[in-house]
Formats: C-alpha cells, structure tokens, sequence
C-alpha cells in the first residue's frame, strides 16, 4: 500500500534553546494563521453509495478491469489489520463500512471517478491532534473532576472497555500500575509507546485515577484502557488508521471510544461519509463515540469555526471545552454547518492529566483534554446499566447534563455530569 503523505506537527515540544516547554515557542505555534501542514495523504477512499452490499462487485471491478491487488478485511478475522500487512495491495476494501482505501494516482482516480456512478471517491484526510494550549503554570488543577461530580460519584466505569485512540500510551505509567491495558498500533513501524505526550493525556482524564500525591484527576479509574495509536510521534496520522482503530474498538467490545483528534472543516462542508458509516458500525456493536469539536476558533476575535471532522458526524457526539468560570473556551469551535451539531461540553482549560514519564503529569486545554471527561462518564453510565444500548447510554448523558446559559450550537446540552446515587 501506498504510504500516506503526513504533516510535519510536533505540539508540545520544548523550545530549543530553553527546554521550557510553557515557553512563547509553543504559544507561537498556537496562534500561527499560516499552517501549512497538508489536508490529504494522497491517497484515496471508494465509498460505495449502497454500503457493504456491492462489495464483491466493486472488488471485481478494481481487480479485472483495472488491475488491483485488493485485500479485504475479511482476511484479517484472526488478527488486528494495519498497514504493515498490506504492503503489496493497492486498495483494501473494509467490509464492515463498503468503504476501500486506495494507494492509485490521481490519473487513476480521474478514470476511477468516471467510470461508475455506484460509489463516491473523496481524498484520504490527514488527521492531527488539535491545537493544544500548555498552561504557563506547573501547579495541578483537578477542577474538571470536581465540576463533573466524577470525584463524588460511586461508579469507576469497572468492567467497561473503554478505548482512546490517539498518539499511544506510556505503558510504563506508574500511575497505572495494575490496570488492565490492551494496547494496538496502527501507525506503521511506531510502537505503541506515546513518544508525543497526547494520548497518555487523554488516557490519564477518561481512565486515571491519581497522581503520586494522590490527588484525583481520572474519571473511570476501574475502566478496561484500549490505547489504540493512529497518530505518530509528530501528531499526525491517515484517516484509515483512524477508521482502522475504531473498528478494532468495536470489534473488541469497548462500550465507549473517546477521539481527541481531527482535520479542519469549512463553512458549508459536508460531514466525512467514511466516519460515519464506521461510526454507525461501532454503534451496532454497542459502542458510543465522542470526539473534539476541535480548536480553531478565536472567539475573543469574533472568529469562529465550524465543528471539525469526524465530531460533525451525526453519529458521533462532539464535544465542547468549558474554563473554570463554566464559559465557552476562547478556541472550542461552534455547531456551524448543517448536521455538524455540537452535543455536550465538559472541562477543557488548564486540564491536569498523565503525561510520559519523567515528567509523569501535565496541565494542557483544548478540546482534546473535554472529550476524554465524556467517555469517562459515559464508562460510568456503562457501569450503572450494564445492558444499555448506545442510544440509551447517549440519552441518559444528555439528560443529567447541567443547562448551561450559554447557546447550544456553542455547549449542546451542557456540562456533562457523572452518575449519582447509591451503587446498586
């Protein structure tokens, strides 16, 4: 298979000359209007209009009319699929979605596009982590725990499968020692191993439980982790090892997905028909996706920016980030275009998590930090009502949320609470 052409984001890194990793570097890096970091890979995806029913036919049709090497899903029921093995195919079709990735040129593609109305091509996406901001402060800050009730709450989402799919995990954390961790890399020749700092972030607030002063800043601390990577060591990452780690944590019965990452979206864009027929696959296998609105707007500015790819999916829930004062965050983005809706909001400024060790801890906001609070709670509405469907888990999150007096295109339904009451 073709590799993928990736952007070059290294967030988070210390400044080269001071190692301070609070410094103006990173705060320039925040603000820069000039990205130039590329949208696609250069590859493509055939999303066939009727789903998996014409598979086998459009399988036929790459194969003897244009000559493709196809693998199928289909041929990896005994193993996890990643790119490793699928070096020698052009396309890979996944069953589950009617969807085929595509490593052919653009001349290719132009034939392809023209040849047969049963399916649609659209560009493979480039996905990044969103734009975190570091906090000038080293001092930990556990308010998200306390603002959701998380801290009060007799649930620790046991025996749920939750999975976090993002730059990997530090799997050597001493703050979780004795937790059950399934662990899958889908980023080629890149361990597992988090040697960005992002994901064991977001694990820490969905998943963790304290620090080593043992203060609270985990919401589901008895929670099954599946850390799944599908964003490299720079942050950055092919949209099919992004659908390729959330039908791994369907398939492996995780009740809930939490996806802190994402590619920008216009005003008047569509949302991503690849995500979401992966995201309706995981909801039939009972699992709820959250996922960052993401971080682009200025709203100190009056700039504001759609929901990004994949949160607009109308199957997947985004998610907004609140300050302490329980205001809309300076960069959350905003429910913009059709479909694109936001749907709740959680604590997402000056978050205090898990990081790579040595550091061991850090405080970063952004949507990325509010999105893993949700999948934390939702564990513990698994835990609660163990035989909820998804709709049902969704349902009872909308409704314990508190209402905020803020627009809903801006928090959805508001703050997102944990359950109460006496554990049953």
């Amino acid at each position: 298979m073709k590799p993928p052409i990736l952007g070059k984001q290294t967030y988070l890194r210390d400044h080269p000359a001071t190692g301070d990793t609070f410094g103006p570097f990173i705060q320039e890096r925040y603000d820069r209007e000039d990205d130039h970091n590329p949208l696609y890979t250069g590859r493509y995806l055939l999303i066939l209009k009727e789903d998996h029913k014409s598979v086998m036919k459009a399988t036929r049709m790459l194969e003897t009319k244009w000559g493709f090497t196809v693998a199928n899903t289909a041929d990896f029921v005994k193993e996890t699929l990643d790119e490793s093995k699928i070096k020698g195919a052009d396309a890979l079709f996944y069953n589950e979605l009617g969807v085929a990735l595509m490593g052919a040129g653009e001349e290719m593609i132009d034939r392809l596009a023209s040849s047969d109305a049963d399916y649609l091509i659209e560009p493979e996406k480039v996905v990044y982590i969103p734009d975190e901001v570091p906090e000038a402060t080293k001092l930990p800050s556990t308010w998200g725990i306390r603002i959701t009730e998380a801290l009060h709450s007799p649930y620790t989402g046991a025996g749920v499968g939750v999975a976090v799919i993002d730059t990997g995990f530090d799997t050597s954390h001493p703050d979780f020692k004795g937790r059950e961790v399934t662990t899958y890399s889908f980023v080629p020749d890149e361990t597992i191993q988090d040697q960005h700092g992002h994901g064991t972030h977001c694990i820490g607030t969905a998943c963790g439980s304290v620090d080593l002063n043992e203060q609270r800043y985990g919401v589901a601390s008895g929670a099954h982790i599946y850390a799944g990577k599908v964003l490299n060591n720079q942050g950055s990452g092919a949209q099919a090892w992004v659908l390729n780690g959330m039908t791994w944590a369907a398939n492996s019965g995780c009740k809930v997905l939490s996806m802190s990452l994402g590619s920008k979206v216009l005003p008047g864009d569509h949302y991503d028909e690849a995500y979401e027929r992966a995201a309706r696959y995981a909801l039939s296998k009972g699992t709820v996706i959250v996922a960052a609105a993401g971080n682009e707007s200025r709203r100190s500015k009056k700039q504001f920016s759609p929901v990004g790819s994949p949160a607009d999916c109308p199957s997947i829930l985004a998610v907004a980030a609140l300050d302490e004062a329980l205001q809309v965050a300076d960069f959350s983005n905003r429910a913009i275009n059709p479909g694109g809706e936001m749907d709740i909001a959680a604590p997402g400024v000056a978050i205090y998590s898990s990081w790579p060790m040595p550091a061991r801890n850090r405080t970063l906001s952004g949507t990325s930090m509010a999105t893993p609070y949700v999948a934390g709670i939702l564990a513990l509405l698994f835990e609660k009502h163990p035989d909820a469907t998804p709709s049902m888990a969704v349902k009872e999150l909308r409704e314990m949320a508190r209402s905020l007096p803020l627009l809903p295109e801006d928090v959805g339904a508001g703050l997102s609470l944990a359950p109460k009451g006496k554990k049953q």
